[in-house]
């Protein structure tokens, strides 16, 4: 009878035992398999077979595994990613306090401090594996595929100051006709009026005929619930690896929406870079059907533009550019700047807004150095590299 006893109590341990060891093989098993992935990325610029398989990855797996993912999280009426961003911000925190307090109250029960702990150790295992897997599949090794220029036999080629200011003053001229047609309030303000999720995806299928990549389904983007907040950190829109969304700022300017919305949409394709993704807001908008897309997309292309020009052209020609700008588009470039300095200065924000957005800028250059970008933040402006090759060879 004692014999029997013993292996009754012992059989639902042994069952338990059983399965923390499987969890802890698959948690090892995905992090390994992580760190050889990213490992791979890493060698892919300088090895060409590395180079291949990540391509490969890009165009056939990537989006096999994306677009269901994507498909599911778009249902939810909310941002998922935000969402699991403020648990993990309070969550965190409670769930060390109350860790602390357990070891505390249960100093004298060694069984259960050890299960207080066996619980903590594996719900944060999962929450890393889950972390970085997602990253991984859906974020960090895209940064090292073979380039949206590379891709479309773009001639990256070196310009010199007088072709940029040629391209400035197309893109004012494109700009000023936009600026003329679009909708405007009472106070001469750009007004939006065409459907922001449709018509970014409408914009980018077309667009897809011209860059297969670009090709499939599209998650609706949505709205992020702490938009004042990202106003603080000058973001403008911001893509979720970990929950396959692409989200934007509904503070900001109107104007801004529609390249933003087409610019987080293509990170959902796997373009992550940065000035890729700029260049193919772009595109998007010049091929809309919308002239509040065009619009859009052309005064954020003219903004990086004349940036370049004021680096690399003499001043009489930076003076004359600016002299062409009509002044429907002063109102708006006006007004999207009040809008910025307004959040900086707003006493609004549970952190002070120059706090935020030094804090916020640091991080992005770090973690874009940090997966390879040389160039940091500033490779949102190397978008001007690929705004040369399509207007001088592919438009």
């Amino acid at each position: 009878m004692t014999d029997t006893a013993i292996e009754t109590g012992t059989a639902p341990i042994r069952e338990k035992t059983k399965r923390r060891r499987v969890q802890l093989k698959i948690i090892i098993t995905l992090t390994i398999f992580c760190v050889l992935f990213n490992a791979l990325a890493w060698l892919a610029e300088a090895n060409q077979t590395a180079q291949k398989m990540i391509d490969a990855y890009a165009e056939n797996i990537f989006p096999k595994i994306s677009v269901p993912f994507a498909y599911l999280t778009e249902k939810l009426p909310f941002s998922l990613g935000e969402v699991l961003i403020i648990i993990a911000l309070i969550g965190v925190p409670l769930s060390v306090i109350a860790f602390i307090a357990l070891m505390i109250a249960f100093r004298k029960k060694r069984d259960k401090r050890r299960t207080v702990r066996r619980v903590y150790g594996y719900t944060y295992a999962w929450i890393t594996a889950y972390i970085l897997l997602t990253e991984t599949l859906n974020c960090f090794p895209l940064y090292h595929t073979s380039t949206f220029a590379e891709l479309y036999d773009y001639p990256q080629e070196k310009y010199t100051a007088s072709q940029l200011e040629e391209l400035a003053r197309y893109l004012i001229d494109e700009t000023n006709s936009a600026a003329r047609s679009v909708e405007r309030g009472s106070d001469g303000r750009f007004a939006l009026t065409a459907d922001l999720d449709e018509t970014a995806r409408a914009s980018l299928i077309k667009l897809s005929e011209k860059y297969p990549r670009l090709k499939g389904y599209y998650t609706t983007p949505k709205t992020i619930v702490n938009s004042f907040f990202m106003s603080q950190q000058y973001l403008m829109g911001i893509y979720f690896p970990f929950t396959m969304e692409a989200n934007y700022n509904d503070q900001m300017y109107l104007l801004n929406m529609p390249d933003t919305v087409c610019h987080e949409l293509a990170h959902t394709k796997g373009f992550i870079r940065e000035d890729e993704a700029n260049f193919i807001g772009f595109l998007a908008c010049d091929v809309s059907e919308s002239v509040e897309y065009r619009y859009s997309g052309y005064l954020r292309a003219l903004k990086y533009v004349i940036g370049e020009c004021e680096d690399h052209c003499s001043e009489e020609a930076i003076s004359n550019l600016y002299g062409e700008i009509c002044d429907e588009v002063r109102t708006d470039w006006n007004a999207n700047s009040q809008y910025w300095q307004d959040v900086q200065e707003s006493d609004e924000g549970v952190i002070d807004s120059h706090t935020v957005a030094e804090v916020s800028d640091k991080a992005m250059d770090t973690s874009l150095k940090l997966n390879g970008v040389e160039e940091g933040k500033y490779s949102y402006n190397m978008m001007t590299d690929l705004l040369l090759d399509w207007y001088f060879y592919k438009r």
